[in-house]
């Protein structure tokens, strides 16, 4: 068979693989906290015809390798960070970070998972948590709520108010250092908690894991856990959400681009075909 038979069934691969995470990119424009993917091609292994050589001086002068390329594979998926729209809800328990950083929050196994989307509410038990149930992480208050800011030191914990305390509290709002405050019904301010963030030392690293949180991995190292504003973190902003970053425009350019290249390598093994097709009709 022909080589640029294989090398077109390696393109079409690739392009549909390129197809696939444009399309999941798009699927989620209006994801809250959603960060994007991109695509790489690389070229495959070459079969080496003849190799290159030096030339003899005043004899003989050197060749270069001859090689065929037998394709192309797809190198990486990469998560693309940087920041997205900030939309206004004025809802008290929506956050929105400005700059690096994940909020970190805990699911029912126990693991330490991160998000951007912080879409945040209280549960009938008085737990901070995101939409599907997992637990925000952080610093808690005394209980009842304490009049000085939480103290952030040792491990982050779930945030939890007692459902009795959180019902005296008013004008709940979260600071952009992640402090959660409100007032009692005397309008003295409480101090319920503090936010944590963490910061990795290569975010491409982390694992998707789905309902837009992602897992540490050795490659993305540690999560550096710490309050906002303080080292490389951002700031936080509430009564807001960070959107998707998807750039539909790009995306749609994407799109084009995924779909002509899978045009052209069909039609490598369309014209391949042919040439096989002559070669078996030569006896007739």
């Amino acid at each position: 068979m022909l080589r640029s038979m294989f090398a077109g069934v390696s393109g079409l691969r690739s392009h549909q693989n390129m197809m696939d995470v444009t399309s999941n990119n798009l699927s989620n424009v209006n994801t809250v906290g959603f960060k994007a993917s991109r695509t790489t091609f690389e070229d495959t292994l070459y079969q080496t015809i003849r190799g290159g050589s030096a030339g003899v001086a005043a004899a003989d002068g050197g060749s270069n390798p001859m090689q065929f390329g037998l394709g192309v594979a797809h190198a990486t998926v990469d998560g693309v960070f940087n920041q997205g729209a900030i939309m206004v809800t004025n809802r008290s328990t929506d956050i929105a970070i400005e700059g690096e950083g994940f909020f970190a929050v805990q699911d029912a196994t126990g693991q330490q998972l991160f998000t951007r989307a912080g879409n945040f509410g209280w549960d009938s038990a008085g737990n901070f948590v995101t939409p599907t149930g997992n637990l925000v992480l952080g610093w808690n208050g005394s209980a009842p709520p304490n009049a000085t800011p939480p103290a952030t030191g040792g491990a982050a914990a779930p945030i939890n108010v007692a459902p009795a305390d959180l019902v005296g509290i008013k004008d709940i709002a979260v600071g952009s250092d992640g402090v959660i405050s409100g007032r009692d019904a005397t309008g003295a301010v409480v101090y319920i908690g503090t936010l944590a963030l963490a910061t990795f030392q290569n975010p491409n690293g982390l694992n998707r894991v789905g309902q837009s949180t992602f897992a540490a991995t050795a490659a993305s190292g540690a999560a550096d856990m710490g309050t906002a504003q303080s080292g490389a973190r951002g700031a936080l902003k509430g009564g807001s959400l960070e959107m998707s970053n998807v750039d539909v425009a790009q995306e749609f350019t994407q799109l084009i681009m995924a779909q002509r290249g899978f045009q052209a390598n069909a039609r490598t093994i369309t014209t391949s075909d042919e040439i096989l097709q002559e070669l078996v009709n030569i006896k007739r």
